[in-house]
């Protein structure tokens, strides 16, 4: 995922997503939300220091960044992994619940209520998926209907479970041709903070916003919450159907495509599809109203979102 993001904004991204992830162990697992408030306090620090961090000395010198987090620092810049993600992660009892709170509509102690139940695994979850609800949706009418919004990646592939969430926001007044215009994509960020699915901004330009949101749950009695990191970019309404079909993935399949696209005399990124002219120059980039409309540039058999696995 961080391959694909703007270079500005991966500085120290590394980091501030191992922060997270031993967070949302600390408060699922381990019900310890002092460390769970350390590891996001010092998650969101980092993510708005403007330089890369060479050192947890230099890390530590944040506010938010105690001694413990700055020997994980250097750990993690030295090994490019950490011992306690890589134990925490091969450990049954946290991988599984840490994966049931994945799952919309479970929070921390539901998690564990089913787990201690025998739910540990994709397949123990389909037994019981009359009691889940998998369909969490961003009203984005309430502020304009003529917002269009994805959530991509491989939750838009089908997946009973996504870690990161990956929206794509495009609305007609804003093209390729266009003036800037944040006030969209801040608009809706400020509409989702309101109903507390937003929480905790990690950083917000004209056209990406960083952050961390709260799943709400469906028993209301549940007050356990599941936080998730969420990405909001806002493309060019033109651009906006290459984004969604690049964001979605795979990877491999983005690849495959692109490959193909190339062969029928196109070249295809997340931006633009353009024909070739002799000269190998790209040409003007052609309309796109759809995804299929770039299958179909490329006489490709349109494969839905849940079929680009590969």
């Amino acid at each position: 995922m961080s391959k694909r993001k703007a270079p500005q904004e991966t500085l120290n991204e590394g980091i501030t997503d191992f922060l997270i992830e031993l967070a949302n162990y600390e408060r699922n697992v381990n019900r310890a939300i002092h460390k769970y408030n350390a590891y996001r306090k010092a998650a969101s620090v980092i993510a708005k220091y403007p330089q890369k961090i060479k050192s947890g000395t230099e890390a530590k010198k944040l506010d938010g960044v105690g001694a413990k987090i700055a020997e994980k620092i250097d750990e993690f810049l030295s090994t490019g992994k950490l011992r306690k993600l890589e134990k925490i992660r091969s450990d049954d009892t946290s991988s599984s619940i840490n994966f049931l709170t994945r799952v919309t509509g479970i929070g921390p102690a539901a998690a564990r209520k089913f787990f201690e139940e025998g739910v540990k695994t994709l397949e123990d979850l389909k037994k019981i998926e009359h009691k889940l609800n998998h369909h969490q949706q961003i009203e984005l009418e309430e502020l304009d209907s003529e917002y269009i919004g994805t959530i991509c990646g491989s939750y838009r592939r089908g997946a009973e479970s996504s870690g990161d969430i990956d929206i794509l926001l495009t609305h007609p007044d804003f093209t390729s041709e266009s003036e800037k215009q944040p006030k969209l994509l801040h608009a809706v960020v400020e509409h989702l903070e309101s109903i507390g699915f937003i929480t905790d901004t990690l950083s917000k330009g004209d056209t990406k916003f960083m952050g961390v949101c709260q799943l709400h749950k469906e028993d209301e009695e549940d007050e356990d919450r599941d936080h998730r990191r969420i990405d909001i970019r806002l493309i060019p309404k033109d651009q906006y159907y290459c984004g969604v079909l690049y964001f979605t993935g795979s990877d491999i399949f983005n690849k495959n495509m692109r490959t193909l696209a190339l062969e029928k005399g196109f070249t295809l990124n997340e931006y633009t599809i353009r024909p070739l002219g002799v000269t190998g120059m790209p040409g003007e980039p052609l309309l796109v109203d759809s995804e299929k409309d770039i299958f179909d540039y490329i006489h490709m058999k349109y494969r839905e979102p849940k079929e680009r696995s590969e």
